[in-house]
């Protein structure tokens, strides 16, 4: 995964945010999570639904059986992270909601799952459900 992400980092970065093929017409994000063991940077392209002047992002993993590290890393974030929004790199506040715990998930995963149509497919890989985050520049 880490050689496609690193593509799709490259191209993102090589056109101020602007992705094509798949991606065409669809918001997307660079964010930089440390680890939480390593404290090493991670860099994650993800698909970004405009939400009430934030973007949710969403922990699917292409429907993987578990959430991707990027989700906890952020859980362990005690304050904002960097983002890459087409040509700016700016700082952001970001809550994670998830399922079963937060009474928002619903509606949240709802606007994600509506704006990217690979959602649908993703849930057949899993029988987990996707954590989401709220992404809100400062």
């Amino acid at each position: 995964m880490a050689s496609f992400n690193d593509t799709v980092i490259e191209n993102f970065r090589a056109n101020d945010g602007v992705l094509g093929g798949h991606w065409e017409g669809k918001e997307t994000l660079l964010l930089h999570t440390p680890g939480r063991k390593s404290g090493k940077n991670f860099v994650n392209p993800l698909v970004a639904a405009p939400f009430e002047g934030s973007y949710i992002v969403c922990g699917s993993g292409g429907g993987v059986p578990e959430d991707p590290q990027w989700v906890a890393n952020l859980e362990a974030v005690d304050g904002p992270v960097t983002v890459e929004l087409g040509s700016r790199t700016v700082q952001a506040d970001v809550r994670v909601v998830r399922p079963g715990r937060d009474d928002d998930w619903e509606k949240l995963y709802g606007v994600w799952r509506e704006y990217w149509p690979d959602a649908a497919d993703y849930e057949t890989k899993t029988d987990r459900k996707f954590p989401v985050a709220v992404v809100t520049v400062r």
